[in-house]
């Protein structure tokens, strides 16, 4: 049994949130909970809501222990990307590539 939550569009590069989500795989959800609470990073903030997030659907949905939970799998795939324009000497014109994720969390029950 498990678990799924899924984020989408979030405006944050893939390679940054997948540092942040290195830190929490394999991890016992209040533990989890913990880690990213205390660790300095933007993509901390869409992560911790979309642990709360799965949770949510394993406690409602599957009728699973939170306290036997447990990170089984997440990953942040590239979403989207915004292309905007930024002026450059003699006409010139920069590609700015802002980058959007869709991060999937996995949750499972120890047994």
């Amino acid at each position: 049994m498990e678990a799924k939550a899924y984020a989408k569009y979030v405006r944050m590069s893939p390679r940054k949130i997948n540092l942040v989500l290195d830190l929490i795989r394999g991890k016992d959800v209040v533990l989890a909970q913990a880690i990213l609470k205390h660790t300095p990073k933007a993509a901390c903030e869409p992560v911790s809501k979309l642990l709360k997030s799965a949770m949510a659907n394993a406690e409602n949905n599957h009728d699973m222990d939170v306290s036997k939970l447990y990170v089984a799998s997440c990953n942040a795939t590239a979403g989207p990307i915004l292309k905007r324009i930024q002026p450059r000497a003699q006409g010139r014109a920069f590609r700015i590539n802002k980058r959007t994720s869709h991060i999937t969390l996995v949750l499972k029950e120890k047994e």
